[in-house]
């Protein structure tokens, strides 16, 4: 008997009902036992902050400003830790991700509009992904462009796959990836022989000139977008609550630890690929003078030559892809995750994903067949930017929500807490006001 692909989700049902509470964890007195069966979320989380959307921003920051835009970075994953720790905070203690939250507490033109701008944001982080894997197939494998764009529509399969194995399976591929573009880019950050003191500096100490410098600015803004992505909060507050811990105070001020462990450390590693990213930029083109290279397939074909190794730019390649694929995967059930929760509707996943991904191939196609492998890396870039917009829509909610004693009960953020997550929120409108300004301007 066949089955409707579209079906209605009932009011009130658990977030991702297929993987709710389906992760065991241990219950044995040794923390690191019980720690392991909390890795995972935010490893998912994490793919979304070194996706190819970062590549196209770090490498374009490095080349033209060198390592000036490491603090931007590193500003951007504090944020990003604290941001992703509210959202999971948010899933354990009310049970509901934040999509569910924001469908039943505001009306619902405003639950739509949040909905849509959830969705372009989706949308947008996968345009990244989809450019990226192309330009890895065709720079590995010499596929045209055009071809890459539509190839990347298949990884559908690999995640459905995964799928049905189980989440920990899941988890599991993801984890491997993420091996993957590490070890691949300390080989690379060690052959380019950076200047570790300005590298150090220029992470903790920003320069004025990121807000002074227009164009500095608008990369800026980019690398904020790319790397506080709205859509990874509204999955994680979902995902963090597939691990079956024991629904008591107790049990949740133990998951909410637990959890935030596993978030902290897998935020700390995107920061390192993130940072080596630009880092291998700056020391490779911008101490060479070379201050365009902004497009992903000109550091992959200047990137052997200049570094005086053979295979660096395959290694490049080889991370692109696995970072491409990380990508779909966290991208697929964050689209599950909004749609369930804004509009009650559930999509079978291979029809979410078709719908999502033609969302993104179409845009690509068009500007693959009329810019050609140019057109891809201002739209890369840009994409990166339209998901800092859609950022403060998602973050204002979670600061609420979170903020709210009667949703968190004794989990509500303290008075120093709120006060930083407000901050924060500020900055990040405060960033993207300052761009609409100075393009306004035409500063």
């Amino acid at each position: 008997m066949a089955t409707d692909p579209v079906t209605q989700v009932v009011v009130g049902a658990p977030s991702l009902p297929e993987v709710h509470s389906s992760v065991d964890i241990s219950r044995s007195p040794i923390y690191w036992r019980r720690l392991i069966g909390f890795l995972g979320p935010g490893f998912l989380i994490s793919v979304g902050y070194m996706d190819p959307g970062n590549w196209a921003t770090d490498i374009a920051g490095g080349s033209q400003f060198g390592y000036t835009l490491l603090f931007v970075i590193m500003l951007s994953n504090l944020m990003a830790i604290l941001l992703q720790s509210l959202a999971l905070k948010l899933g354990v203690a009310t049970e509901r991700d934040l999509a569910q939250l924001c469908d039943e507490s505001f009306g619902r033109a405003t639950s739509f509009v949040l909905w849509i701008l959830a969705e372009v944001a989706i949308a947008a982080c996968d345009l990244a992904e989809v450019i990226g894997s192309a330009i890895a197939l065709n720079l590995l494998f010499h596929i045209p462009l055009l071809y890459g764009v539509l190839i990347t529509g298949c990884d559908v399969l690999l995640i459905l796959l995964m799928q049905r194995w189980g989440f920990r399976y899941v988890e599991a591929l993801v984890i491997t990836l993420i091996g993957t573009m590490i070890a691949i880019f300390g080989v690379q950050t060690f052959l380019s022989r950076p200047d570790y003191w300005p590298v150090f500096r220029d992470l903790l100490v920003p320069s004025p000139s990121i807000v002074s410098n227009p164009a500095m600015l608008y990369i800026a803004i980019g690398i904020l977008g790319a790397t506080v992505m709205p859509h990874n909060l509204y999955l994680h507050s979902s995902i963090v609550q597939s691990r079956n811990y024991k629904r008591t105070p107790k049990g949740k001020r133990e998951a909410i630890h637990l959890a935030n462990v596993d978030s902290g450390l897998a935020l700390t590693i995107a920061l390192f690929v993130n940072a080596a990213i630009l880092v291998v930029a700056a020391a490779v083109f911008h101490r060479a003078g070379k201050f365009n290279v902004a497009a992903i397939q000109d550091a992959y074909k200047l990137l052997s030559p200049m570094l005086g190794a053979a295979g660096a730019s395959t290694l490049f390649a080889v991370a692109l892809l696995a970072s491409g694929q990380n990508s779909s995967i966290t991208g697929t059930l964050a689209g599950q995750v909004v749609m369930e929760g804004f509009i009650h509707m559930r999509l079978s996943p291979w029809l979410r994903r078709l719908v999502t991904r033609s969302l993104a191939i179409i845009p690509t196609v068009i500007v693959v067949a009329v810019a050609g492998e140019r057109g891809t890396e201002n739209l890369l870039i840009l994409s990166q930017v339209i998901l800092s917009f859609q950022l403060s829509f998602a973050v204002v909610p979670l600061v609420i929500f979170t903020g709210d004693r009667k949703k968190m009960g004794e989990f509500a953020n303290a008075r120093w807490l709120q006060g930083l997550a407000w901050i924060t929120a500020v900055v990040i409108a405060g960033l993207n006001v300052w761009l609409l300004v100075e393009t306004a301007i035409g500063r």
